[in-house]
């Protein structure tokens, strides 16, 4: 009875949180499209596509302003995090120039590795205006251009990481 009864209502706040969760996650997303890209009129998110890459799905969004694209953004991941997987998004001009990059998921350490976050240090905004042509997405201590964290290397590692699997992606024909 005991089991009937947890059960059931494990079944019922699961149902009762399933939509305000998947709407939050889309306000969330939509706000990181709005950060990383150039001005846009279009629905990137309804424009959607995917590309599997190293056992998981990347998500591609295309930007347009009046049918012309501006810019897309490239929801990448990295599982070489401290802590584990960091889950970013990665707006590219047309020609892949960095525009911009937003942290949507991540366990790094409170006060080192969540630096990578815009809201708690600049540190990612070295990364804006790269091209990925020139600038080499790996820290200085492995020959890169990127200033890593402060005792932070291996979160600094797995942001260049994931970066750099979304700008390779998206040259090999992800821009639509």
């Amino acid at each position: 009875v005991v089991t009937l009864i947890s059960s059931a209502s494990l079944g019922f706040v699961y149902e009762l949180t399933k939509g305000p969760i998947a709407a939050a996650k889309l306000a969330k997303q939509n706000e990181a499209l709005q950060s990383v890209l150039p001005e846009f009129n279009n629905h990137p998110v309804e424009e959607v596509y995917k590309k599997a890459v190293d056992g998981d799905t990347l998500y591609f969004f295309p930007a347009r302003r009046d049918s012309q694209l501006v810019g897309t953004a490239v929801e990448p991941f990295s599982p070489k995090g401290f802590v584990g997987i960091i889950l970013l998004m990665v707006g590219f001009l047309p020609d892949g120039t960095i525009n911009n990059v937003a942290v949507l998921e991540h366990k790094e350490t409170p006060g080192l590795g969540d630096k990578m976050d815009r809201k708690k240090s600049d540190w990612s905004v070295q990364f804006e205006g790269k091209n990925p042509k020139n600038f080499k997405l790996a820290v200085k201590k492995d020959g890169g251009d990127v200033q890593a964290i402060t005792a932070s290397t291996i979160s600094s590692r797995a942001f260049c990481d994931a970066v750099e699997r979304a700008y390779n992606s998206l040259m090999e024909g992800g821009q639509q």
